[in-house]
Formats: C-alpha cells, structure tokens, sequence
C-alpha cells in the first residue's frame, strides 16, 4: 500500500520539487497550496488541495480532503515560509506578526491538526523545514532568525513527547537555495529611512550580494534530503543540506566558544566598524 504524504507550500520551490519527488517515487502527495493550481500532468497520485497556514480552516479542510482521497495520511512536510527582510527597527509590527504566523504558528497549527489522525493510526512522521537561519544569525534577518530559532527549539521538544507515540519529527535545514526564496525576501525588505544604518546596510548589502554568487543546493537536492529523511527508517532529528560555506558556518556555531563565534561574525559581517 502506497504512502501519503501532505506539503504545505508546494506551488513553487522546495514543495512543489518535494511533490514531484515523492509523487516518482510512488507516494501518494497532498500537495497544498494557498491558490491551487492544475496537478502536473502524467501523476494521478498528486492531489492538489488549498492550505493557507494562516487561515487554520483550510488547514483542517486540506487534511480532511486528502484522507478522503488517499485513506490515511502518513507524513506531513512543513515547507510554507518566507523571510521577512531588513532592518528590525524598520519593520512594522504587522510584519513580525505575519512572520510569526507563517513560519512558526502555522507550523505549529497544522501539526496540531494533524496528531489526532496519527495518534489514530499509531504512527506519523512530522518533517519541519528550517533554514541555516534556525542555526547561525546574519544580519538583516533577524526576525527570520528568530522564527526560525524558535521552529527548531519547538521541533526538538516535541520530537521528545511524539516519540512515545510513535510518531517521528525530523527537521531539514537548507543553507541556501536556487529557488525564488531570495526574491520573495527582497520583495518583503522594509525600506523605512534610517539614515543612521547607511553604513551599516551598505556592508550588509555587500555580504549579501557575495552569498548570492555562490553555489546554492537545488530544489531538487532539497527535496532528496527530504525524502532520505522519510524514508531512511532512523529517527535523526537534522538534516543539512547546503555548500561548505554552509556547512562551515553550522560547525562554526556548534564548536567555537559562544564569544569567539560572535567575535567572527562581527570581523566578517561588519567591516565598516573599522572603516574611516
């Protein structure tokens, strides 16, 4: 019997990449979205369905609709997100809502939809995708950091509490990819003049522009490491997927003393500090 697996976010990037995979690899795929589009041609086991995270009606409809279609379902993919962009000084109190209500309250809105039909059936899998942003801070995202911090502490804890009714939470931690990710954040950048951060966001924008050039992990990557994690059979909590200066910095942050690691990210992002 054939596997059904339910992804928030699947329209575009890592999700839609994360449908298309499974769906190959014979698991039945909810692939929901907030405006649903036409299934992919040629996946008779692809049900589109609408989810917004921050309407919880839809997300209890979505799941009703695909146990309708499929039976059961037996892993839940949190891929919905965004990054809010900019200046913490210059974001608007609506903005650190939505931020929240997005990455971390919808998270937390369609796993509590979904235990009481894996407590049911004795068993689920909960995969949570995160950022290199819930590991080690850049500046510019701190409201992204801080939803992201704040998915991977409530990932870890409850990983311990659903372990003893056989239901499985895993976390993927991307460090960077080629999908729109980056062009959805710049759209959300807040602009509100700051003249005194002028220094500042010119070195920020520098340090940006350079990670931009760099070789960024696929969609398709991505949507593998999620799938290792559905289907490896262990219960490893994280999972990274990224390039050296990624893997780099998480090592960073998990080995260096806590100042001397501040220490580093304050000589590599904050030149100006030391410029005349």
């Amino acid at each position: 019997m054939s596997k059904t697996i339910l992804i928030t976010g699947a329209s575009s990037g890592i999700g839609k990449a994360a449908a298309l995979h499974f769906a190959r690899n014979g698991w039945n795929v909810v692939a929901t979205m907030r405006s649903p589009q036409t299934a992919p041609e040629g996946f008779d086991n692809i049900f589109v369905t609408r989810l917004d995270v921050q309407l919880p009606g839809t997300i209890d409809e979505a799941i009703a609709a695909g146990i309708a279609r499929f039976g059961r379902i037996d892993a839940v993919v949190n891929n919905a997100g965004y990054g809010q962009y900019g200046i913490f000084e210059a974001v608007t109190p609506e903005q650190v809502q939505a931020q929240f209500d997005v990455n971390v309250f919808g998270v937390m809105n369609t796993i509590r939809a979904i235990l009481p039909h894996f407590r049911e059936q004795k068993s689920g899998l909960i995969i949570n995708i995160s950022s290199g942003a819930g590991r080690f801070t850049l500046p510019l995202i701190s409201l992204y950091n801080a939803s992201k911090f704040a998915l991977e502490g409530f990932s870890e804890s409850l990983s311990f509490e659903l372990a003893a009714l056989n239901i499985t939470v895993k976390i993927v931690e991307p460090g960077g990819t080629s999908t729109n990710f980056i062009k959805t954040s710049e759209e959300k950048y807040s602009a509100k003049p700051l003249p005194e951060y002028d220094r500042f966001l010119n070195a920020a924008f520098r340090m940006f522009d350079n990670l931009k050039g760099m070789q960024l992990a696929t969609a398709e990557e991505v949507a593998e490491t999620i799938y290792e994690a559905a289907t490896d059979g262990t219960n490893t909590l994280r999972y990274l997927i990224g390039n050296e200066d990624f893997q780099r910095r998480v090592q960073n942050r998990l080995t260096l003393p806590d100042q001397a690691y501040i220490e580093s990210v304050r000589e590599a992002y904050m030149p100006f500090m030391t410029e005349a």
